[in-house]
Formats: structure tokens, C-alpha cells, sequence
């Protein structure tokens, strides 16, 4: 049972890459997201207005767990803030798990985070400077988490293509 996890901030490609991943390779996509409004039976915005973070961290923690033990192939999609909680990064290090974290620089986070930041609750509401801002520490924030992964792809300036091709460099 092989796992393969990608990780990285908001924006940084994570489904888009795993559909693609998943469609070359045959193993399927699982994001922990969706598995958690699943099993909850509520959207994630839900889970968080009615319950508050904290039980939506737990309830990611435990679904994360979950999907590790399955005995599965997969390529789990985290969250964003997945690896920085509940010592998840640590999950990350596992001898049956190859972790990558899809690094992107803030620049190319806004800008594909500026065209559907509706969609996106935590900065739904900023003006570009505060968002920019914000990208900016939360990126320095959790990059601590994220570079416990096994591998580093970069994704500025590289098509979904490209990208898959580097992470299939990686498997093979």
C-alpha cells in the first residue's frame, strides 16, 4: 500500500495536479477535504461556522489517519493547513508515504488566488495588499510543516503537465 500525499498552501495546484497524477497512473485521488465533508456530512465552511477550527482539525486528523491505513493505493490531496496540526507533518515522514510538498512563490500564489478567492473563506473578504500580505506570512508560517515532506516540486512558471512529469521523475 503506497501513498502518495500531496501537500502545499492554497493555490498551489494540489487537486489539479492529483486528477492528473491519478489519470496517468491509475491510482486514485482522494482530497482529504472532500473525505471529511463526506464522512461529516457537511461542507467544510459548515463544519467550521457550526463546530469551530479546532473540531475541524480533529476530524482532519483523524480522517488523515484514516486514509494512511487504508489498504489502498492512493494520492491524497491535503489542506493547506493539514501538516500544520495534530503533528499530521510527522505522518508525512512515513517509510509507506511519499510526501510531496508543490512549493509556489507568493507572486504566483495571488495570482491564481486572486481570480476565485470567493471560493476561498479565508480571504474571501481582503483587499489585494491585505492578501498578498497574508499569503506572505501564512506561507512563511507553515513552511516549517511543508518542507518535512520527502520532496519538493516547484511549481512557479510550470504548466500542470510539467509538474506531473516531475512527480512521475519522483515515483519512478
Amino acid at each position: 500500500m503506497k501513498k502518495i500525499v500531496l501537500l502545499g498552501y492554497m493555490g498551489c495546484g494540489k487537486s489539479t495536479i492529483a486528477q492528473n497524477l491519478s489519470k496517468i497512473t491509475n491510482i486514485p485521488f482522494l482530497d482529504l477535504d472532500k473525505c471529511i465533508e463526506k464522512k461529516a456530512n457537511l461542507s467544510i465552511n459548515e463544519i467550521f461556522e457550526q463546530h469551530g477550527e479546532i473540531y475541524f482539525r480533529k476530524l482532519e486528523h483523524e480522517m488523515f489517519l484514516e486514509l494512511l491505513k487504508s489498504s489502498e493505493n492512493s494520492i491524497i490531496g491535503l489542506g493547506g493547513g493539514t501538516p500544520c496540526y495534530a503533528n499530521n507533518h510527522e505522518l508525512l515522514q512515513k517509510d509507506d508515504v511519499t510526501s510531496i510538498y508543490l512549493k509556489a512563490s507568493i507572486d504566483t500564489l495571488y495570482d491564481r488566488l486572486i481570480y476565485n478567492k470567493s471560493k476561498r473563506p479565508l480571504i474571501a473578504n481582503m483587499d489585494e495588499e491585505e492578501m498578498k500580505e497574508f499569503i506572505a506570512k501564512h506561507l512563511f508560517d507553515r513552511s516549517f510543516y511543508y518542507n518535512h515532506a520527502h520532496h519538493k516540486v516547484a511549481v512557479d512558471n510550470r504548466t500542470v503537465e510539467e509538474t506531473v512529469e516531475d512527480i512521475l521523475k519522483i515515483l519512478a
